[in-house]
């Protein structure tokens, strides 16, 4: 079963730029979250993984915060148009702390609320090429990266 292009631009704009979806969802809880959080990651989180399942480990790295804002996230394409899917990317590019040790490959990527460990993932996605890690390299995801629901 799928979900109209339409709906798929409301739960985005929902989740990543707290906008409200009007009369379904809107951001009045108490503590609403203010970022998203990305990370990285040497393999597939799947399904069933958390945002630190096979999360990169390379000195100095840290999950980056981006807010949960209208600045924070773009959506692509026309958000009114019915032939377009829900399509989101970061509205800067996301930098990760540069590494000063270890290095690894970075093949995806996670969105999710805050907090360490294993927390749940919103939504994942492969990064293409994939990112060599190491001394002095900080990753970087643009703002080519996208979430498409489609």
């Amino acid at each position: 079963m799928t979900i109209s292009n339409l709906t798929e631009v409301a739960i985005l704009n929902l989740v990543y730029r707290a906008v409200a979806w009007a009369n379904y969802a809107d951001n009045a809880a108490s503590s609403p979250e203010t970022n998203i959080v990305y990370g990285l990651n040497t393999a597939d989180p799947g399904d069933t993984g958390f945002a630190n399942t096979s999360e990169a480990a390379y000195t100095s790295y840290a999950r980056v915060n981006v807010g949960r804002t209208t600045g924070g996230h773009s959506i692509l394409g026309s958000a009114v148009s019915p032939d377009q899917p829900g399509i989101i990317s970061p509205a800067a590019n996301v930098d990760f702390p540069a590494g000063t040790g270890g290095g690894e490959t970075v093949t995806f990527f996670t969105t999710g609320k805050s907090g360490g460990g294993a927390s749940a993932i919103l939504w994942s996605g492969s990064v293409s090429p994939s990112i060599s890690t190491g001394n002095g390299i900080t990753p970087r995801l643009t703002t080519a990266t996208t979430i498409t629901l489609d």
